[in-house]
């Protein structure tokens, strides 16, 4: 009988432990502080409906000066915060400059107040104290109590569509805001127009243009409340020289036809005690007809529950492209990663397959789903690698979506920074070059090759963007002609090995040898007097003065001389010749880590900060993370696999601030879940990936192919970090390469792990 019990209490924690998805794991306030820049919110994995709560309103500039704290609202929350603003239906993940913020939504109870009010005094407007007691967030579902009116806020959403529930007190004067000035890095003038129409009792519609970030945007939307709407009003607070024949009404209350540059609006009710409101807000990029056929295909109901549940297992399913064995606290931090990382970029088109282009005409998705939100200097180093192995089908589709990107370019080049039928052209490089290469490499299929390798040319010779001209005359880009000229260098270097490689594949022999020479380029900035790469100028001689652990006037951009002296992913081992030799060149990567960086080099640079610093190394910032395997080329793996082990578990924290830098659409979370797993793309359009050391006893890579490809850890502790024998499907592996097509095929790779370094 004592057996009996004991069997069936181990089968019983059995069933508990599968019985917890991946959603369980994931922590959606991880980053919420400080610089990770992610919202607590719901969503759905790549939706376009992003619904979250704003905590402040900061301005992005006041007169003509910038607000420097206004960087810290990136993704519109802050977890030290005290108070909510409302619920706006778009946000960015973790980037490094913002936009978006888009149909705020605020239920309040009492007498209307149309401006937000402050943070000190929430009660001169319509914002709510709140407590993170109250406060939950869950895959696809977020709520909230606010405290000043005593109303319970729940949020949850589909691709396109976003779903609120509010419980409110008994009151004859329950309100809804809707706040179409209010957005995120905002500014006097942000919006151009909005308008709204009241259909009927339940139903509204309407559009908001503005001018930010994305120079021309323009997002429509359809609002369905559950219950007949008793009046409504509104105040444009912006001063028109023209009012026209309007002016015969009074436009601001009970009128159907609300339109301005600052208009701000209110719907009331009578509720009784615990009555719930529930609103239907569907987003469209194309017209508000578009939005009403999103509601109607997406959300044809009012069940809240069952929407919520619905969003929770599209989240266990594609949470569940890579199952892991650790330990709880790994789980949180890996699935968060997942998470993360399948946020963007986002659908960017209507149920029938419409969406708004880049010529700002509406084009239908003929064979693909459109996307947008490209943050492609930070993402094609491991986002969309890790797209390859687990998001085949959406990696053919972002990349249509960058092909049409190209075909409606004015310029004819691919996206550089894609927003929401803009282009910001953000950062440097042609890296969607590098996403396209990377995935016509691995046999992805579902594109045109032929017209993806033109788009790819077309970027790289459109001389007036951004330097390529110059590189193209002079092989180099001259710090006298372009700001950042080394670091353009460097990786437009990288790009055009990328066009050598899919060309050599197609049998373009002429395209793969002039781009293989243009790959060449690194050697133009390699200074061997110092031992850095630097800023070259037209005249032949290098900029100075030269400072390499400066980040300022270095011919740098998001890094200093020291880091992007390591940035040749394309030719690691031409890299370590021009250091003087493995010796030579392990003591400097040693030194990056090792060097004490004063804060006054980077004090300049929001990007950058000692949270995310290991020594010289910026972990919290890009160009830097394939670093730490460059160890693997010089022949001393164990210090790839010990700074691994140190990032991993320092750098990534289930903590509000537990991100060390901004997640950058995804790309510091994609870091971590390939080095978790053991094993990293340093050159993406290579087809390899650098083995560095695992810190999950057991990975499943659950492939599109319907093979699996597990990865195990025995021995794994602690202590025992450092891999002794590497053994692929039964056989010894015989250096630290793994081939793409060796995870496609599926099978075991094991890691046998031992407390000391095998030299």
């Amino acid at each position: 009988m004592k057996t009996i019990s004991i069997t069936a209490l181990l089968i019983l924690a059995t069933l508990l432990v599968f019985a917890q998805s991946p959603a369980s794991y994931v922590n959606p306030f991880i980053g919420t502080n400080e610089m990770g820049h992610t919202y607590p919110g719901a969503t759905v994995p790549f939706g376009m409906v992003q619904l979250s709560p704003e905590t402040d309103t900061i301005q992005y500039s006041v007169g003509q000066g910038y607000v420097k704290d206004v960087y810290r609202y990136c993704a519109g929350y802050q977890y030290s915060d005290k108070t909510i603003v409302g619920f706006s239906h778009t946000h960015f993940s973790g980037t490094g400059h913002s936009d978006l913020g888009d149909f705020l939504v605020m239920p309040t109870t009492g007498r209307v107040q149309l401006n937000p009010g402050t943070a000190a005094h929430p009660e001169s407007g319509y914002r709510s104290r709140f407590s993170h007691d109250s406060e939950v967030a869950k895959t696809g579902y977020y709520s909230v109590t606010l405290s000043d009116y005593n109303i319970k806020a729940e949020l949850t959403a589909t691709s396109r569509v976003g779903f609120h529930r509010y419980t409110f007190p008994e009151s004859i004067q329950a309100n809804i805001i809707l706040d179409m000035v209010a957005g995120i890095y905002n500014y006097d003038g942000k919006v151009v127009w909005s308008s709204i129409r009241v259909e009927n009792d339940t139903l509204i519609t309407g559009y908001r243009q503005t001018q930010g970030w994305a120079r021309e945007r323009s997002m429509y939307f359809a609002m369905v409340f559950s219950k007949p709407i008793r009046n409504y009003g509104c105040r444009d607070e912006a001063k028109l020289a023209y009012s026209d024949f309007y002016r015969k009404f009074n436009t601001t209350k009970d009128f159907p036809e609300m339109s301005g540059r600052k208009l701000k609006t209110y719907f009331s009710f009578d509720t009784k005690n615990g009555e719930q409101i529930l609103v239907k807000f569907a987003l469209s990029p194309v017209s508000t007809e578009g939005a009403l056929k999103n509601l109607q295909a997406e959300i044809p109901g009012w069940n809240f529950d069952q929407v919520r549940q619905q969003a929770e297992n599209e989240w266990n399913k594609e949470l569940s492209r890579i199952t892991i064995e650790a330990s709880d606290e790994k789980k949180i931090n890996f699935y968060t990663a997942m998470y993360h990382a399948f946020l963007s970029p986002t659908l960017f088109m209507d149920v029938d397959g419409m969406y708004r282009g880049l010529d700002h005409n509406n084009h239908k998705a003929e064979g693909f789903e459109n996307y947008t939100t490209f943050s492609l200097w930070d993402t094609y180093r491991a986002l969309h690698p890790l797209f390859t192995l687990v998001q085949q089908k959406r990696t053919s589709d972002m990349i249509n979506s960058m092909l049409a990107h190209q075909q409606q370019s004015v310029h004819h080049i691919l996206p550089v920074w894609s927003h929401y039928a803009n282009d910001n052209w953000c950062m440097i490089g042609y890296h969607a070059v590098s996403v396209i290469a990377d995935a016509y490499m691995k046999g992805i299929p579902g594109f045109d090759p032929q017209k993806a390798l033109d788009a790819c040319l077309a970027s790289a010779t459109y001389a007036p963007n951004d330097g390529i001209g110059d590189y193209m005359k002079y092989g180099y880009v001259p710090a006298d002609k372009s700001s950042n000229a080394a670091s353009k260098t460097l990786e437009y270097a990288y790009d055009d090995y990328c066009i050598s490689q899919m060309a050599a594949k197609m049998g373009k022999a002429d395209i793969e040898a002039a781009y293989a020479k243009r790959a060449q380029a690194y050697n133009y900035t390699w200074d061997a007097g110092t031992g850095f790469m630097r800023a070259l100028r037209s005249d032949g001689t290098f900029q100075s003065p030269f400072d390499p652990l400066s980040t300022e006037r270095q011919g740098f951009i998001e890094g200093n001389a020291w880091n992007y002296s390591l940035y040749v992913p394309q030719d690691p081992m031409k890299l370590i010749a021009l250091h003087g030799g493995n010796k030579k060149f392990i003591a400097h990567v040693d030194s990056l880590f090792n060097v004490k960086l004063d804060e006054k080099h980077f004090a300049e640079s929001e990007d950058i900060t000692a949270a995310g610093l290991i020594g010289n190394y910026v972990h919290g910032n890009e160009p830097s993370h394939h670093v730490p395997y460059l160890y693997v080329f010089a022949g001393a793996p164990w210090k790839t696999q010990e700074r691994i082990h140190q990032i991993v578990n320092t750098m990534y924290r289930n903590a509000t601030d537990g991100l060390c830098g901004n997640d950058d659409c995804g790309q510091m979370s994609a870091w971590y879940i390939f080095s978790s797993i053991g094993f990293y793309p340093v050159c993406p359009g290579s087809n390899e990936y650098v083995i560095g050391a695992p810190s999950v006893e057991k990975a499943t890579i659950n492939l599109e192919n319907g093979k699996q490809f597990t990865v195990k850890a025995t021995n794994l502790n602690e202590k025992n970090i450092y891999i002794q024998r590497i053994i692929l499907n039964g056989n010894t592996l015989n250096g630290y390469i793994l081939k793409h097509e060796e995870i496609m095929n599926g099978g075991t790779l094991e890691f046998v792990m031992g407390a000391k370094p095998k030299k």
